[in-house]
């Protein structure tokens, strides 16, 4: 019987450009759903070529989400309309170095995303006028169907919103740069927690803010410190993560959220609620801000970290008062944010696929927290049960520009704590890593036991003047 023989390129290594022919001919139509792909050994013969190569084009296949190999059977072209179903193996293709780059916050990998986007596309352009109004120029807040159906869906994941209320943008670091662009002018100051997430000292930095800094604690931002730095440098707004601090993972407490909000309006100040990093209902999640002083706060959700970052689709949920302000913003800056993706966004969500894949990532990072917390046992790690992070503070003596270069020349790469002070805050011996990263738990693995060596068994510091 004649078997599929493809013509391979001669262009680079000789796996990659048969895992490149299996998607051109699934592509193509030539292999169709649940196709069993040819013997391994009898494929190699056709081509040439070693069994082994045979066998590393497969699974880079089915790395990417092309196929599936079935134990005792073989392998077989994945169905892209299946029952859901996840791995916790990336659907990226590793790199040649074998690094492992835990510095990046990026969701778990799974082949569910890029099989969900597929579907999604497929129900968006099974609309015609849809798609026409995804070509057309909308409204800078964002088509009204697409801010009912994330509105919805916000909903259903226990933050209530209005659709009215809500404006899209292009993820949470435009909504960031969006809103201190609404709501403040140059050489005006805004606050933040010591550490805080890189994007708002970018922003700050090019929108030229003044930035006002106070300390935390286990409960979360020092508000009585606060109120006393205030009175020193008064500011017009203030950025916070109460639910998932990054980098420390810490969570606000209630009784903390309340004092803030109250300070706030005493004060007439703006708050900024980044909820960027999603934590579920379930988790024993305090009260959100926005809904404590609507009448205050900004509060930014994204799909980055949810569905995917390629997606670029937020929203902000802000009060009347904010909308032409922010509208103003958006249009200086995009003219509106695109709706193809966000059509895109709500075609997943209202298919159902979003629900699966977001039960299914809390769940990979539960296991993941577990993991990481079992492999450095013993020392101080701070982590979110559905969290991205762990927070690592070094042992004493210990410092975390000497642990990231020894992770480095093991190809693992951390982020240290030094990227997240504002302004002239010290640079904490800290670091952090992002289990969320690494291509699979087996690689999580890998990085972990390096990283439990390295702090073990410090590398003796070297004096480096006389």
């Amino acid at each position: 019987m004649t078997i599929w023989t493809p013509e391979l390129s001669s262009q680079g290594p000789r796996y990659k450009a048969l895992a490149d022919a299996i998607a051109e001919a699934i592509s193509e139509g030539t292999l169709s759903a649940n196709t069993r792909l040819p013997p391994q050994r009898r494929l190699a013969d056709a081509l040439g070529v070693t069994v082994g190569t045979i066998t590393r084009a497969y699974s880079e296949a089915e790395q990417r989400g092309l196929v599936t190999a079935r134990v005792g059977s073989g392998t077989y072209v994945r169905d892209s309309t299946p029952a859901f179903g996840f791995s916790h193996i990336a659907p990226q293709v590793q790199q040649e170095d074998d690094s492992i780059d835990l510095s990046l916050s990026l969701p778990p990998p799974t082949p569910e995303r890029a099989a969900g986007l597929q579907r999604a596309m497929k129900q968006l352009s099974g609309s015609m006028p849809a798609m026409a109004d995804a070509l057309s120029y909308q409204p800078e807040a964002g088509m009204a169907s697409s801010r009912q159906t994330l509105s919805h869906w916000m909903g259903t994941l226990g933050l209530p919103v209005q659709p009215e209320e809500l404006l899209i943008n292009q993820g949470g670091m435009h909504g960031i740069f969006i809103t201190l662009l609404a709501l403040l002018a140059p050489g005006e100051r805004i606050a933040s927690e010591e550490l805080s997430y890189p994007g708002l000292i970018s922003a700050v930095q090019q929108l030229h803010l003044k930035t006002v800094t106070v300390g935390q604690d286990s409960d979360g931002i020092d508000v009585t410190g606060l109120m006393r730095r205030y009175e020193q440098q008064p500011f017009k707004a203030l950025y916070v993560m109460p639910e998932h601090h990054n980098p420390t993972t810490v969570a606000m407490s209630q009784a903390r959220r309340e004092a803030l909000v109250a300070f706030a309006r005493e004060k007439d100040i703006w708050l900024i609620e980044d909820g960027v990093l999603f934590v579920p209902e379930a988790a024993r999640r305090g009260t959100p801000l926005y809904r404590l002083a609507p009448e205050r706060t900004i509060y930014l959700f994204s799909l980055a970290k949810l569905l995917g970052g390629g997606l670029r689709t937020g929203v902000m949920r802000a009060p009347e008062a904010l909308h032409a302000r922010l509208n103003a913003a958006i249009r200086a800056q995009s003219w509106m944010p695109p709706p193809l993706m966000a059509s895109l966004a709500c075609a997943w969500i209202e298919h159902g696929d979003a629900d699966r894949l977001l039960a299914w990532q809390h769940e990979e990072l539960c296991i993941r927290q577990a993991m990481g917390r079992d492999a450095l046992r013993g020392h101080d790690v701070h982590g979110h049960e559905h969290g991205f992070y762990l927070w690592i503070v070094l042992p004493a003596g210990q410092r975390a520009s000497r642990l990231i270069d020894e992770l480095a020349r093991q190809h693992v790469y951390l982020t240290p704590g030094e990227a997240f002070c504002v302004g002239s805050t010290a640079a904490p011996q800290a670091v952090r890593l992002c289990l969320s990263a690494a291509a699979s738990r087996e690689q999580l693995a890998r990085a972990l036991a390096i990283l439990k060596h390295a702090l073990d068994n410090p590398a003796p510091a070297l004096w480096e003047t006389v």
